[in-house]
């Protein structure tokens, strides 16, 4: 029985490493694309309101009953 489990477990490790390893056949490069020069950047949106950046203002609190 160690036997088995020993062989399934080394032939697990093989195939890792198999599957991970740098065999060094794939020659494809990759090349980045560009942009089409019409276009321009994108520009960040201007805020909606002068108020838009003030945080929120909690409720006034009410005096507890008696």
């Amino acid at each position: 029985m160690n036997k088995l489990i020993l062989a399934s477990l080394s032939a697990l490790a093989l195939l890792g490493v198999a599957a991970c390893s740098d065999s060094g056949t794939d020659n494809t490069t990759t090349q980045s694309t560009n942009p089409p020069a019409a276009e321009e950047p994108m520009k960040p949106a201007a805020p909606a309101a002068p108020d838009a950046t003030k945080p929120a203002e909690p409720a006034p609190a009410t005096p507890p009953a008696q």
